[in-house]
C-alpha cells in the first residue's frame, strides 16, 4: 500500500462551533511523509502545527491540538474524513483557531474528498501494526479503549448515558471503506440541560438545532428553554415531549454512538500512522481516545520502526537457494537464510544464529557474541537483494559497500537468536548507487542499525 494525498484542494467555510466565526479552512495536498499538519493563516508567520497526540492540550467538548501559543480546536471531523479516506498526507490551511462545525458530522469533508479525488504517492504507509493486547481506562469515568491484533482496522462503540432518552447504544465500523456510507453523517449531539453551563464557559457560541442533534431528556418550564433559546439565539420552541428537538431526522436509530465511533477514528488519527488492530471502545470521549493515541505515540517515539511480524510457517519469498543464486557470499559469509518481504523500497531477511556459526568460536569462547560487523555484514547483504531488485538479469550483477555511516548496537546478539533486518532505500537508486537504512529485530527490540551506501556492479 502506497501513501495517499489529495489530487488538488478544496475549501470549506462555516461557522465554527465554539467561537461562532465565520471559517474558512483549505486542505491541500503535502508530499510524503507529511503526515497531517494544520497552518493558522491568520496569524503572523502562518504557523503550523502538527495533528499529532503529543500536541493535545485539550479535549472538553472537542480535540485542540497547540505549539506554543498557536491553538486548533475542534478538528476530530475532518481528521475522521482524511483518516478514514486512507489519506496520509494534507495541510490543512484555516483562518481561525478552530475548524467550522457545519452539519456537525464529517459528511461534507467526505463529499469534497470524493469531488477532488486522491492521488497515490511513492513511499509506502507506514502503519502501525497491534501485536498484542493495549488497554487504556478511566476509572473516574468507566471509560476504556482496548485494541486486539487484527489484519485491519475495525471499531466497535458503545455508549451509556444516564438518560431515559440516550442511554445505552452500540456502532460498528467493520471496514474504513464503509465510513462514507455508515459513519461520516453522523452529527455532533448535545442535551438540553448541558447547554447553559456550556455557554457559561464560553462554548457552543455556534450551536444550533442544524449542526448538531439536540436531547430534551429532562422536563423543564417554558421560560427556561426560551431562555436556553436566547441564549444559543435560535427561536424559540415548544416542546411537548422527551427525545429529540431537531427538525431534521436521525440518520439511524444510533446515531449518537455512531457519532462517537468517529470522533474515536479522528482522534485515532491523531497516531500520525494508519492503524491495523480491531479497537472496542466504551463510553469513549476525547479525553481518553488521545490518552491511547498518546500511549501509541510513545511507542513510535522509543521506536521508530516496528520489528517486521515473522510467521516462520510462511513460505519465503527467496529461500537460501535463490539468494546463493544472486548473491556471490559462501559459507562462513553467507549471513542471510531467507528473504521473507520485499517491496519497492525495502526487504525483510532473516538469519537464524546457531550455536555452530564459526565465529563464535574465538568471539568469546567463554560469552557467544554475534560481533556487530557482521551483523551490518548480513544487513549489507539483505540490501544488496533490494538492490538487484531493481535491474534486469540481476544473476549477473554484484552489489558493494562503498560507505557506512550512524552505525549503532544496542543490544547484544547471542546463538538461539533469530535476526530479522529490514533494509530500506534512503534515496533512488542512482548510476548504480543507493543509501540504505537498515534495522536489525530480535524480536519487538532493535538490535543494531546503521545506514550504508552500496554499488550495483554488472560482472565481468
Amino acid at each position: 500500500m502506497k501513501q495517499i494525498t489529495l489530487s488538488k484542494e478544496f475549501t470549506v467555510k462555516g461557522k465554527g462551533l465554539h467561537t461562532g466565526l465565520e471559517i474558512e479552512a483549505v486542505f491541500t495536498p503535502a508530499p510524503e511523509g507529511h503526515g497531517y499538519k494544520f497552518q493558522r493563516t491568520d496569524l503572523d508567520g502562518e504557523p503550523t502545527v502538527d495533528a499529532l497526540a503529543e500536541n493535545v492540550v485539550s479535549t472538553e467538548r472537542g480535540t485542540v491540538i497547540a505549539r506554543g501559543d498557536v491553538r486548533i480546536s475542534t478538528i476530530e471531523h475532518a481528521m475522521a474524513a482524511l483518516y478514514a479516506m486512507g489519506i496520509d498526507n494534507c495541510l490543512i490551511r484555516v483562518n481561525a483557531p478552530e475548524m467550522p462545525i457545519l452539519d456537525g458530522s464529517s459528511a461534507v469533508y467526505v463529499e469534497k474528498i470524493k469531488e477532488v479525488g486522491l492521488t497515490e504517492q511513492k513511499a509506502d504507509k507506514d502503519y502501525y501494526v497491534i501485536k498484542q493486547k493495549i488497554e487504556v481506562r478511566d476509572d473516574t469515568t468507566g471509560s476504556s479503549i482496548t485494541v486486539l491484533p487484527d489484519d485491519s482496522l475495525s471499531v466497535d462503540v458503545m455508549v451509556a448515558f444516564k438518560s431515559p432518552v440516550l442511554s445505552n447504544q452500540y456502532a460498528t465500523l467493520e471496514e474504513l471503506d464503509r465510513f462514507d456510507s455508515e459513519i461520516a453523517s453522523s452529527r455532533t449531539f448535545v442535551f438540553v440541560r448541558e447547554i447553559e453551563p456550556l455557554v457559561a464557559n464560553n462554548l457552543i457560541k455556534g450551536g444550533d438545532l442544524d449542526n448538531a442533534i439536540v436531547i430534551y431528556d429532562a422536563p423543564m418550564d417554558k421560560a427556561q428553554l426560551d431562555r436556553i433559546a436566547d441564549l444559543m439565539h435560535v427561536p424559540h420552541k415548544d416542546v411537548n415531549a422527551l427525545g429529540y428537538i431537531n427538525e431534521r431526522p436521525l440518520v439511524a436509530e444510533n446515531e449518537p454512538a455512531r457519532h462517537k465511533l468517529l470522533d474515536l477514528l479522528g482522534d485515532l488519527a491523531l497516531i500520525g500512522r494508519p492503524l491495523r488492530g480491531k479497537v472496542i471502545a466504551n463510553r469513549p470521549g476525547h479525553k481518553i481516545n488521545t490518552t491511547f493515541s498518546k500511549k501509541i505515540r510513545k511507542e513510535i517515539k522509543r521506536q521508530d520502526l516496528q520489528a517486521p511480524a515473522y510467521d516462520p510457517n510462511q513460505t519465503p519469498i527467496m529461500d537460501n537457494n535463490r539468494i546463493r543464486e544472486l548473491l556471490p557470499h559462501r559459507y562462513p559469509m553467507l549471513l542471510v537464510d531467507k528473504i521473507i518481504d520485499k517491496g519497492d523500497q525495502y526487504i525483510v531477511g532473516v538469519k537464524n544464529v546457531t550455536t555452530n556459526e564459526p565465529f563464535f568460536t574465538g568471539h568469546f569462547p567463554q560469552e557467544p557474541v554475534m560481533p556487530g560487523v557482521l551483523m551490518v555484514e548480513a544487513m549489507a547483504q539483505t540490501g544488496g537483494l533490494l538492490v538487484l531488485g531493481s535491474v534486469d538479469d540481476p544473476e549477473r550483477y554484484s552489489t558493494y559497500f562503498m560507505k557506512i555511516d550512524n552505525v549503532k548496537f544496542r543490544q547484544k546478539v547471542v546463538p538461539g537468536d533469530t535476526l530479522i533486518f529490514h533494509v530500506s532505500f534512503m534515496t533512488e537508486l542512482r548510476r548504480g548507487c543507493a543509501m540504505m537504512k537498515g534495522y536489525a529485530f530480535v524480536g519487538e527490540k532493535i538490535v543494531c542499525e546503521c545506514e550504508f551506501m552500496a554499488q550495483v556492479v554488472k560482472n565481468k
